[in-house]
């Protein structure tokens, strides 16, 4: 209680200073605030501490401008209407004084009706749960609603103007749909959720997704193209790559699961959604993957820098290469590329020619960019011979 006591009687010490000013307002507001903390009826506070409160009272309220005028120095305590508090948190035009959240506090103590519509707003809810995570983002939460791949609890948008856009509102309604309740919160309470991520207003509490194992589906394709990912640990870069990966056709991909970023809501929001939608597959060992398909008939194709030279295998250009059977299609991991054991299964290896003479130290290009022009050359062969 002592520290409290203290702590108000330096607060009050430093109000009385800012607000000495010819501001009619601002003594009003000060006398109004500390009035009510000085009254003599309060029998907690110590007796040197209530003389000292009176003293600082009546230097305020005795306190007068140049001319003579009393603005509203009284000894009568001035009331102040609820729907007048606003005006004590903007600042005046043409002087640098603002109210300190410690005197709005001051306010609310002496407003019943105004403090008590703080105290009913509620807190955010809680969104810790052991096998959830959070989604964020327009088209990642979305999709997330409308594929069924996951176990739906929480939508969480950000209260105000921002909740009525239109793409807020169809993931409100799909949300409302599949009865997964909606939360109002503030964009701090979402930036905390997102873990400071893009969250565009909304964030979805469900379930985890993970890599898929091993089936026997049928390919849609004739010729089938798989998109095969080692040891991609930047999660920017899975994303984009499976969202080039469905945008241009590829029929399945697949991914170590060692050494590699597993399927995260940054993954979601990096590859605009598209991880809600197609499935990744996860393998163990992706050699013995590749000796499997091989049996089956299908070829296994790399990919190399311009930089790799004396390899045993044959490099082409990937404008070049055309697509007449099933195809395993191997993309190495950010810095290494391809492990020795992969490039030793290949039949032969791709690669982009540059369109200019490069500087030393910046032969590649990024491992998604890469990917996405690759893919884009490659099926452009099999169209073209079928």
């Amino acid at each position: 209680m002592c520290g409290f006591i203290a702590h108000q009687h330096k607060l009050l010490l430093v109000l009385n200073r800012r607000f000495q000013g010819p501001s009619s307002a601002s003594q009003a507001a000060f006398y109004h605030v500390t009035a009510a903390h000085q009254s003599p009826k309060d029998s907690n506070l110590n007796p040197a501490v209530r003389r000292r409160l009176r003293s600082l009272n009546t230097s305020s309220v005795q306190h007068k401008p140049a001319g003579g005028q009393d603005h509203g120095g009284s000894a009568q305590r001035r009331v102040f209407k609820s729907d007048e508090i606003p005006l004590l948190q903007k600042q005046r035009r043409g002087d640098d004084c603002r109210v300190s959240p410690e005197l709005r506090k001051l306010c609310l103590e002496d407003f019943p009706a105004e403090r008590e519509r703080h105290m009913k707003q509620k807190p955010a809810p809680q969104v810790k749960a052991e096998d959830c995570e959070v989604v964020f983002g327009i088209a990642p939460c979305f999709l997330a609603l409308t594929q069924g791949r996951r176990r739906l609890r929480k939508l969480f948008v950000k209260d105000g103007e921002a909740s009525h856009r239109a793409s807020v509102l169809k993931v409100c309604e799909e949300a409302y749909q599949r009865g997964v309740r909606v939360h109002r919160v503030s964009r701090k309470e979402l930036d905390k959720m997102s873990s400071g991520g893009v969250h565009q207003g909304v964030c979805l509490l469900a379930s985890p997704l993970s890599y898929l194992t091993e089936d026997s589906a049928p390919s849609r394709e004739d010729t089938p193209l798989w998109l095969v990912l080692e040891r991609i640990q930047d999660p920017m870069n899975l994303g984009a790559i499976l969202r080039s990966a469905y945008f241009l056709g590829v029929d399945r991909v697949a991914s170590s699961l060692r050494y590699s970023c597993p399927l995260s809501p940054v993954v979601s929001k990096a590859s605009s959604g598209v991880m809600e939608v197609m499935g990744v597959y996860g393998y163990e060992n992706l050699e013995e993957m590749l000796k499997r398909k091989v049996a089956q008939g299908w070829q296994v194709v790399g990919t190399v820098g311009q930089e790799a030279k004396g390899s045993q295998i044959s490099i082409t250009e990937c404008s070049d290469f055309k697509m007449t059977k099933p195809t395993l299609l191997l993309m190495g991991g950010e810095g290494e590329g391809l492990s020795k054991e992969l490039l030793s299964m290949c039949r032969t290896l791709l690669t982009i020619p540059a369109g200019r003479e490069l500087v030393p130290g910046i032969e590649s290009l990024n491992v998604s960019v890469a990917t996405g022009i690759l893919l884009h050359s490659v099926l452009i062969s099999r169209r073209s011979t079928t």
